[in-house]
């Protein structure tokens, strides 16, 4: 199986307040993370993390990804240069890349952090998939808002745990339909 998310943010106290995340403290959002990834995620399966795994964590990077179930390939985002300097936490990723094409069951997806008015493939009906704008209803998304076939992983926008293109593309959909109130 193949699973998306972006915008994690282990370790990071402050995103739960950038975010509105429904959580008390870090230690509650990093063990919730942790355990709907493990639910859904198996041993075989691989999860394209599409940036910014953790920041300003006090655990090394390491410690995170230990916990985590899969194959995990990371789509560098602007929050994970701490984290590819940690040789140990690079053990546990399969893949680093900026930008990776791949097929999900014969669709064409393109993966980078940051969203993209065109991407390669775009014109051939090739899928992107981004993070980098959270659940922040700003210029980004109304750019994006209009493409069909960009999608955002942030994991608030996707019941904070990795989920499958088909469940991207129904979460993205309710998520532009919400009201502008959050």
């Amino acid at each position: 199986m193949i699973y998306y998310t972006a915008d994690l943010h282990l370790g990071h106290a402050n995103v739960i307040r950038f975010d509105n995340r429904p959580f008390d403290d870090v230690d509650e959002m990093d063990r919730y993370i942790i355990d709907m990834w493990n639910v859904r995620v198996n041993v075989d399966d691989h999860v394209y993390i599409v940036g910014d795994i953790c920041l300003n964590n006090s655990k090394p990077a390491d410690k995170y990804l230990a916990q985590l179930k899969g194959h995990k390939h990371l789509i560098v985002g602007n929050h994970d240069g701490k984290l590819i300097k940690n040789q140990k936490a690079m053990a546990y990723l399969d893949s680093i890349n900026d930008i990776l094409q791949i097929d999900d069951n014969g669709r064409r997806i393109c993966l980078c952090h940051y969203p993209m008015a065109e991407w390669p493939g775009y014109y051939r009906g090739a899928w992107h998939i981004y993070g980098h704008i959270h659940n922040n209803k700003n210029e980004a998304f109304y750019n994006m808002k209009e493409k069909e076939k960009a999608l955002n992983a942030g994991c608030c926008i996707n019941n904070y745990m990795p989920v499958t293109l088909d469940e991207l593309i129904l979460n993205n959909n309710s998520f532009k339909e919400l009201e502008d109130d959050l």
